[in-house]
């Protein structure tokens, strides 16, 4: 036992019904520090929410158990630590988190943490670790990934802890950003020759929910994002939609008060939809957006439709949430194709997401 480390509680968390529940105190005490952290460890973007908004996505789920501990020291709430277990079918994974704070950083803190990760993950059944980092841009030495696209700073105290703890990393994302002041003319000349070159395709749009004659589609694409995003090593099972996951994780953001935007490109000739961009808002519409999934189905490549659902989605999105500064996404360096269109759309990239593995011994 390492009798340097100060004396830290991580306490299970209890995530309660409503924000207004008898056992909600700790569930708000952790968001509320979870914005601080986040203000101080992205100063770059805009990651702040209510806890009305995210609750809902913490509520029991058939497909994914999701725990939490608050991590305590000193009687202060100083971080989170998070722990997924996907329900896929011969899944060996466990997605993980920890948000400490940065005043508290180097403690021993985080190594205790990630203990508990472990413990966690074998009492699960699950010898596949995976963690994702998002770090500012800095100088100095790097190192690169696999893939080879993309690289992390090397000399980096998440760097260190990852390498320290027997990861590899095996992916690198890119971290962007798109003013949305005076966009519009851009987009609409992306938008014309995208539609040029997509003959036998239309665009469809909603805000949730989805129309039901969607959610089959719909739910085929969200299922395709495991499978044809571009992951290198990283062990992501396939997930399985269907309409009632689809109508499910609509509520979640409808109980959560946000606005989601989907556009599709539908295939005229057999009514499928086949590719999909999403763009959420939170309660506050002054706020930064949130492009969440974007994908093409690999047999409808080569027709510009990610042009097509990116371009259409922000110009609707313009009169959908006008005030919204700019969009936040993420993209995998060696994704290129999707990195184009954003390059050419005008993202820049503002921070990189180091993707990290570790496979326990049996």
């Amino acid at each position: 036992m390492n009798h340097d480390r100060p004396e830290v509680e991580f306490r299970p968390l209890v995530f309660p019904a409503s924000v207004d529940a008898d056992d909600a105190a700790d569930f708000l005490e952790m968001m509320r520090v979870r914005n601080i952290a986040y203000a101080e460890l992205r100063p770059y973007s805009y990651d702040s929410m209510a806890p009305e908004e995210l609750l809902p996505h913490y509520q029991p789920d058939e497909h994914e158990l999701r725990l939490m501990w608050l991590v305590v020291l000193d009687g202060e709430v100083i971080g989170r630590v998070g722990v997924d277990i996907p329900f896929e079918d011969d899944s060996r994974n466990a997605y993980w988190s920890i948000e400490i704070r940065p005043a508290f950083w180097g403690r021993g803190i985080a190594d205790a943490a990630h203990e508990l990760i472990e413990r966690t993950a074998r009492d699960h059944g699950r010898t596949v670790l995976m963690s994702w980092a998002e770090r500012p841009e800095s100088e100095g030495p790097r190192l690169d990934a696999p893939t080879g696209f993309g690289s992390v700073v090397a000399d980096d105290p998440v760097t260190r802890f990852y390498l320290r703890h027997g990861y590899t990393l095996e992916q690198v994302d890119r971290s962007s950003h798109l003013e949305l002041s005076g966009i519009r003319p851009r987009l609409e000349a992306l938008l014309a020759e995208a539609r040029a070159a997509a003959e036998g395709y239309r665009v469809v749009q909603w805000v949730l929910p989805t129309p039901p004659e969607f959610l089959d589609s719909y739910a085929v694409m969200k299922s395709r994002m495991s499978t044809d995003a571009p992951s290198a090593d990283l062990e992501i099972e396939e997930q399985v939609w269907d309409a009632a996951r689809v109508a499910d994780h609509n509520q979640r953001y409808l109980d959560g008060g946000l606005t989601m935007q989907v556009t599709a490109a539908q295939h005229i000739a057999t009514g499928e939809l086949v590719a999909f961009n999403e763009l959420v808002a939170s309660g506050d519409l002054t706020a930064p957006t949130h492009q969440e999934d974007t994908l093409v189905l690999k047999e409808h490549r080569g027709h510009r439709l990610g042009m097509l659902v990116k371009c259409a989605g922000l110009l609707a999105w313009l009169d959908v949430v006008p005030d919204s500064p700019r969009v936040l996404t993420e993209n995998a360096e060696e994704n290129r194709p999707m990195l184009d269109i954003n390059e050419a759309i005008g993202f820049v990239p503002i921070a990189h997401q180091g993707a990290w593995k570790k496979v326990l011994d049996d």
